[in-house]
């Protein structure tokens, strides 16, 4: 009796517990208390969070392979749709159904903003190659500046899945807090008198211009950069059901249950792959401070340009919609909005900041395709 006993407290998680272990079960809490009491972007940070907590639970296995007679852990399986790059572009889709494309269509200028801000995932590029790690790794790492999730998830699982956890983590860490990065690099690069611009009403965009955008820009930049059709082209799919105005079952489908589904299945599979041995290391260190920087430059990036096309409009372009170019929508265009209001209550943002944020998310998943080609 007492061997089976002590048989079955061998077999508790209690008696296999780490050090290690601990330490990631208590950073999957904070990362919950996060999601759930700070609300930073709850939607993923609580799934992810969720999943390290599952997968770092002793003898779980739930990210176990299948073995000769036995099957793999849950997650094994689920991780599946990242490893084979599915969830990525499904995710676009819904993005794509969601997004309303036409202050980009009404201000095309505006795409330049979100081109200028995408400049934090190059030169971050940069930082890690001097930092030693290896292009690929690089590449994987710079792309976090473009606030864009999926995006970081689908190019890392292609060029260094072994940093997934890593860089997910980091990025939808940012995007999350995006109102408290944000607001002081853009007053800091702004005088109050730019951020008090009210800039005109956009002109009305017709239906027609709003069915063929997607149409057009899928086409013109797939031929360009293949490697990016997987997540441009479900991107622009995702837009095209919203404004047909015939498949509008199609479009609340990609935008509430597919979408849904799948930050589930999604975030408790990246959360999943963050063991303690590949998480507590140096590497996770400078990621995270990397994509800092991406982010922080990214930013600067877009407030600079919006500054120069300030100038060059003769004051007509508020720089502050330049943040907006990173990819995270729309929360970084309702920071445009909130900064812009505290500089002066009659200003009205959102709209302008839309257009370079659209821009944003398609920026980011051209700058995945280029490292995608590249690398």
């Amino acid at each position: 009796m007492i061997d089976k006993i002590h048989l079955f407290i061998q077999s508790t998680g209690y008696a296999n517990l780490t050090y290690l272990d601990a330490i990631m079960i208590a950073l999957a809490c904070f990362l919950l208390y996060l999601g759930i009491v700070k609300k930073y972007e709850p939607l993923l940070l609580i799934p992810i969070s969720f999943g390290m907590l599952l997968a770092n639970l002793p003898l779980g296995n739930l990210m176990a392979p299948p073995t000769p007679g036995e099957l793999g852990g849950l997650f094994y399986y689920l991780a599946l749709g990242i490893e084979l790059g599915i969830y990525p572009p499904l995710i676009f889709l819904g993005v794509g159904a969601l997004t309303d494309f036409g202050p980009l269509i009404a201000n095309p200028k505006t795409l330049l903003l979100g081109a200028a801000a995408q400049f934090g995932i190059f030169a971050t590029l940069l930082g890690a190659l001097l930092l030693g790690f290896s292009p690929a790794e690089a590449g994987s790492i710079g792309i976090i500046g473009g606030a864009d999730g999926p995006t970081a998830i689908f190019l890392t699982s292609r060029l260094a899945p072994e940093l997934l956890p890593s860089i997910a983590i980091a990025a939808y860490s940012y995007m999350a807090l995006v109102p408290i990065i944000q607001p002081p690099i853009m007053k800091a690069l702004t005088t109050k008198q730019e951020r008090e611009v009210i800039m005109e009403q956009l002109r009305p965009v017709s239906k027609t211009e709003k069915i063929l955008f997607p149409i057009a820009v899928i086409i013109i930049t797939g031929l360009f950069l293949p490697a990016a059709v997987p997540l441009l082209g479900m991107l622009m799919f995702g837009n095209l059901l919203r404004e047909t105005g015939v498949t509008e079952r199609l479009s609340k489908a990609a935008q509430n249950e597919l979408n849904n589904i799948v930050v589930i299945f999604l975030g408790l599979t990246v959360g999943g792959k963050a063991n303690a041995e590949m998480f507590l290391s140096l590497a996770t260190i400078q990621i995270i401070v990397l994509g800092l920087a991406a982010f922080a430059v990214g930013t600067a990036g877009g407030v600079i340009l919006g500054k120069i096309m300030y100038r060059l409009s003769g004051g007509k372009v508020n720089p502050l919609i330049g943040s907006a170019g990173v990819s995270a929508v729309p929360m970084a265009a309702r920071v445009s909005q909130t900064v812009g209001r505290e500089a002066n209550p009659k200003n009205f943002l959102l709209m302008h900041a839309m257009g370079p944020n659209v821009a944003g998310v398609i920026g980011s998943a051209i700058a995945a395709g280029i490292l995608l080609s590249i690398l």
